[in-house]
């Protein structure tokens, strides 16, 4: 399984237009485009799975630099998700002795 990343996207694309366009280098497992939670407002990427590896590899050298709507897609491996545990942390104020 391939996850690739589309950066610099329009806001107007849909995920229709990304499966589209990859669909023409290999099967498509699955596309994404995130959205804003308040807005729900595109916010200009997404992520496309491709089931074949090396379909996923001619898919991301075919379409980076691709124009989508006159914007130059900006297409590359996704890096596997970081979690974020650690932030956060209540005040200090001071303890009793």
């Amino acid at each position: 399984m391939k996850n690739i990343f589309v950066g610099n996207l329009p806001y107007s694309a849909t995920e229709d237009q990304l499966q589209s366009l990859f669909e023409q280098h290999g099967a498509v497992a699955r596309v994404k485009i995130i959205t804003d939670r308040e807005t729900g407002r595109s916010r200009g990427f997404g992520f496309v799975e491709m089931d074949n590896d090396d379909e996923g590899d001619r898919a991301i050298d075919a379409t980076n630099g691709a124009d989508l709507d006159g914007r130059s897609l900006n297409v590359n491996e996704a890096r596997p998700r970081r979690d974020n545990f650690g932030g956060g942390g209540g005040g200090g104020g001071r303890g009793r002795w």
